[in-house]
């Protein structure tokens, strides 16, 4: 039955609703329906056809009171109806729609005994991240399904064709129907194997939020914002240190969002942030769950990146960051989880805190195997010391070179008037 309108009935207001709608709670409403369906593209068919339903009959109805219910209940319907139109006319299992119709799967009905462990979305990262799949389908697909990201960005993020992450998603569905993987979150006894799969995809959800991989903006709220809701529910649900510690690390981060920008969306360097715009809440929160992992000695890589995040937004200004103390916690992170990466944010803490030559040193290391070769970031560091060390014609090439890797707007804007603002080339060295 459709709840009673809220809105008045007219075609553009009623699209902007929609639209509205589609944007905040189409994920949901599309996880609801793989658990009800148990089929991804079932429900992603069922999912539009249920927009299509809405856009037809609220104009003359009104926007339902609630909506994403109206939705799920009509993309059921939607897809019971199309499976028993397919069993007629093309040989489908019929008996496939009667279960889809039984009274107890509707969208609203919840397992007393399972409380927190229902959240449907959460049900659907740990179907996406299942061992069975492997682990670069397990994140494309989250990215994908739970997140709603198009497959040319989730291409752009892992540096590869997106014809070739298609192909990787489509075969990740098809190992799911054929292996008959549940759509459920796993029992109790199993959930800490597979916490670290989940943990990396939820981690590389909220990055491409805080620091979208490509495109015209330097964040997507809407996928950190979504990417700390998961973390959330996985701290209620297995409140183990390290999903306590990248809790905390995506809020800390996420405290800094508003200062990160310009009006302009240009990009602002953590050093030059305006420090009251952080958000005190966040870094209250995040600090207080750091010090909790810490306290379990159980911790790993993402509490002790939370435990850096932490000293740098106890900094009232930049000059008081205490960057031995980030130094040394990135020592420790480089023992626990080494790779290039680490190494070179451990160099950028170690350059600030005994100079910018040193700094440079480690970094002309980390550059020389080639493992870094193509990372944007690295050459930009390498520049931005060349730069204070006056090495202008060195800090010109690397800053060149960074340019010709970045591929987000504004990170390039950031390299362009970095490049604009070095003196003539006349360099000493």
């Amino acid at each position: 039955m459709t709840a009673p309108p809220v809105a008045d009935a007219g075609g553009p207001s009623v699209r902007a609703a929609a639209d509205a709608i589609y944007r905040n709670e189409s994920r949901r409403i599309f996880a609801t329906l793989v658990r009800l369906l148990g089929d991804f593209d079932l429900a992603e068919e069922a999912l539009h056809d249920a927009f299509r339903a809405a856009l037809e009959q609220w104009p003359a109805q009104g926007v339902p009171a609630n909506p994403r219910a109206w939705l799920v209940s009509a993309g059921r319907f939607k897809a019971i109806d199309g499976i028993r139109r397919r069993a007629r006319f093309e040989g489908w299992d019929e008996a496939a729609a009667e279960a889809i119709a039984d009274p107890a799967l509707a969208w609203d009905q919840r397992d007393p005994d399972a409380e927190a462990l229902e959240d449907d979305r959460l049900r659907l990262v740990f179907t996406c991240c299942h061992p069975a799949l492997p682990p670069d389908a397990q994140v494309a697909l989250t990215l994908r399904e739970v997140c709603g990201l198009a497959t040319e960005a989730i291409a752009a993020a892992f540096l590869l064709p997106a014809p070739t992450i298609a192909q990787r998603i489509v075969r990740a569905k098809a190992r799911i129907r054929e292996a008959g993987i549940p759509y459920q979150v796993p029992v109790v006894a199993e959930l800490p194997e597979r916490l670290d799969v989940v943990l990396r995809v939820v981690y590389l959800v909220f990055n491409e939020g805080y620091a979208a991989s490509s495109g015209a903006v330097l964040t997507r709220p809407d996928l950190s914002g979504e990417a700390i809701r998961l973390g959330r529910l996985l701290v209620e649900l297995l409140p183990e240190p390290e999903a306590i510690g990248l809790l905390a690390l995506m809020l800390l981060h996420e405290s800094r969002r508003a200062a990160r920008t310009t009006a302009e969306g240009e990009m602002v360097l953590l050093e030059e942030q305006d420090r009251r715009l952080w958000n005190p809440a966040l870094i209250g929160e995040g600090s207080a769950l750091v010090e909790r992992a810490l306290r379990s000695r159980r911790f790993g890589p993402y509490t002790l990146q939370a435990a850096i995040a932490a000293v740098h937004a106890e900094a009232a200004d930049p000059a008081a960051t205490d960057w031995a103390q980030i130094a040394g916690l990135y020592d420790v992170l480089l023992r626990a989880e080494p790779s290039p990466v680490v190494a070179l944010n451990r160099a950028v803490a170690i350059a600030m805190r005994d100079g910018p030559g040193t700094g440079l040193a480690l970094i002309d290391e980390l550059l020389a195997p080639g493992e870094l070769a193509d990372y944007h970031l690295a050459h930009a560091a390498r520049a931005d010391l060349c730069r204070r060390l006056g090495r202008t014609a060195e800090a010109r090439a690397a800053y060149e070179r960074a340019l010709s890797l970045a591929r987000q707007a504004p990170e390039r804007q950031f390299l362009l008037r970095r490049l604009a603002a070095l003196p003539p080339a006349k360099d000493s060295s």
